[in-house]
């Protein structure tokens, strides 16, 4: 009898820490899922700002077919983009490209004096900012869903309920590359 009370003790102590991992990491999943919601939207936001900002630069800088035609496919592989690591992969070539855009400009005065464009650049700057610190927020919260099921005894019933780690937003290598015009 006495055997019989501690296995079913320890069932009872089991079955309550399943429950109480399972609702930890349906949180933090939770969390990671409004993080990554919340750089969607700015990343949308900017999406949004890049054609108009794209038509001021073409009237001055006809020549540049290169750069429009990688933000054009940069946000046609965003709006195609079925997973999350898709869409990071299409913003980060955005944020490349935009970087040369605004390289461009700095080499037509008109453009940079045009109030339009300043506008529009001081939106996109704003969006930036947004989406840097939306990033910085959705790194956190996915680090702290990583080390949640990767810590003993939350491994355990991570693999149990099919937890699996979550990827950190990373700037790819051509996001890191130094803009380089050549006129």
């Amino acid at each position: 009898m006495v055997v019989l009370g501690i296995v079913l003790g320890i069932v009872v102590v089991l079955a309550l820490l399943a429950i109480s991992y399972k609702n930890k990491f349906v949180v933090l999943d939770n969390r990671v899922k409004n993080a990554w919601s919340q750089i969607d939207v700015q990343m949308q936001n900017r999406f949004s700002l890049v054609p108009n900002l794209v038509e001021t630069v073409k009237g001055y800088a006809k020549h540049e077919k290169e750069t429009f035609e990688g933000i054009a496919n940069a946000k046609a592989k965003y709006m195609s983009a079925n997973t999350a690591a898709e869409k990071m992969e299409a913003n980060n070539q955005l944020s490349g490209f935009l970087g040369r855009l605004f390289a461009i400009s700095e080499a037509y005065p008109e453009l940079k004096a045009n109030t339009g464009f300043e506008n529009l650049q001081g939106q996109l700057v704003e969006v930036e900012n947004k989406i840097r610190f939306a990033r910085q927020f959705y790194n956190d919260t996915v680090t702290e869903y990583n080390q949640a099921i990767q810590m003993f005894p939350g491994s355990l019933f991570a693999g149990f309920f099919n937890y699996h780690n979550a990827e950190l937003f990373k700037a790819n290598d051509m996001a890191k590359e130094e803009v380089q015009v050549k006129f």
